[in-house]
């Protein structure tokens, strides 16, 4: 890389709300690769919950402001993409009045505050889009459409305001062109920056017990209630698959990012305690609420296997956390995940049904000699694509090109 191209950059990231997920994660971990480079990063965002919340957001590595905290989420649990859009433009005005100029800001899920941050014709904008979120909010009844036509409308055309468009998988790569599909005809085509996971911080794996391990936020897209279903499945496999083995020994840990704030966290673990409870295996399921890192990762260390139930995920940084642990994947066969997952290889890719996950579980039972294996692929697997050197050698190397052109 010439001087020019290396020279060090002043970087602003906006995101909605720094909490726990894969989200917050990738950018947690593009302020960590950017400042590795030399650069100036400064997180904003409307929520900081320094007791939920990673590491590296409270351990001094890049500064975290934040503002508009004061703002609703939802006005009696109605109206949140209005909500987030009033706390991201807050906080995009904050920005903009009470910082001198960046040399680029990476703003992230919310494309709103794009109009506003091009203000500052010396400043680039660069968006991070994870998914369409008008696919993500439903539109079952006339309010709610007429509801989201202009937000979905102000998404698209904001959308294609920014210099530059990232996103996480070649799977959200053709989602963006045909839900976009006035700024695909107009040429703007997204370049896919595939997430990353630290190596560094998985221990290697102690000696597995017969525990499958579920990791996600409770809400009801992540399908968690698939992986109850499919763990009660194995009990009817037993006389015929399973022969000669006591699956008393076997449990399932859900673990998930929960937020008590939020009234889907709360239903839905309530749900799903009551599935385990009509499925008869209550006593082998459990449930552990926003645990941190080291926890997720020594749970990690000691599982068979990691199950990954959403369909048509995004990405999912879930299965690369397992590989990166040397733990094999279990996973929806759709979405990100295809993109990820060796199947045969590193995990299995199966059907969406209790009967499929249950025969992919029921495999590494018989055999946790090939899970070891598969988890030694699977970590050389993402050492080889998806380590967060990788990405923030690409990210970086997006950042400076964007800034180059503005001035060249």
């Amino acid at each position: 890389m010439d001087k020019k191209a290396s020279s060090r950059l002043n970087i602003a990231i906006i995101h909605p709300d720094l909490g726990i997920g894969g989200a917050e994660r990738l950018i947690v971990d593009a302020a960590v690769e950017l400042a590795s480079h030399g650069h100036n990063v400064h997180i904003f965002t409307a929520h900081h919950d320094k007791n939920r919340c990673f590491e590296e957001t409270i351990s001094g590595t890049f500064p975290v402001t934040v503002y508009g905290a004061f703002l609703p989420r939802h006005f009696f649990y109605r109206l949140h993409a209005l909500c987030a859009y009033l706390r991201c433009l807050f906080v995009a005005l904050c920005v903009l009045i009470m910082w001198s100029s960046f040399d680029v800001i990476l703003a992230d899920q919310v494309s709103v505050v794009i109009p506003l941050l091009k203000f500052k014709k010396s400043t680039k904008v660069v968006f991070y889009c994870h998914f369409p979120d008008l696919l993500l909010a439903q539109h079952t009844t006339f309010l709610r459409r007429i509801y989201r036509k202009p937000i979905d409308f102000i998404e698209e055309m904001t959308t294609g305001m920014a210099d530059l468009i990232l996103v996480n998988s070649k799977f959200t790569a053709s989602t963006f062109a045909s839900t976009f599909k006035r700024l695909d005809a107009q040429g703007i085509q997204p370049a896919v920056l595939h997430p990353a996971v630290n190596l560094d911080q998985f221990d290697k794996p102690s000696s597995s017990k017969l525990n499958f391990l579920s990791i996600n936020r409770f809400e009801r897209k992540k399908n968690i209630n698939l992986a109850i279903s499919a763990f009660a499945k194995l009990h009817t496999l037993e006389g015929d698959v399973l022969e000669g083995l006591n699956l008393a020994e076997a449990s399932l840990t859900i673990v998930g990012g929960f937020d008590k704030r939020l009234r889907e966290n709360v239903e839905y673990l309530e749900e799903l305690k009551s599935l385990a409870e009509r499925e008869g295996v209550s006593k082998q399921v459990n449930f552990i609420t926003s645990c941190s890192t080291s926890e997720r990762n020594a749970l990690l260390s000691q599982c068979l296997c990691v199950l990954y139930t959403p369909e048509d995920e995004h990405f999912g940084i879930v299965p690369l956390e397992a590989m990166a642990a040397q733990k094999p994947v279990i996973a929806c066969n759709s979405g990100g995940p295809v993109e990820t997952i060796k199947n045969g290889v590193t995990g299995y890719l199966c059907d969406p049904t209790p009967q499929e996950f249950s025969l992919a579980m029921a495999k590494f039972i018989q055999d946790p000699k090939m899970a070891e294996r598969m988890g030694v692929e699977a970590r050389r697997h993402v050492t080889e694509s998806f380590s967060t050197k990788i990405f923030g050698e690409r990210l970086n190397r997006y950042l400076v090109d964007v800034v180059r052109s503005k001035r060249d």
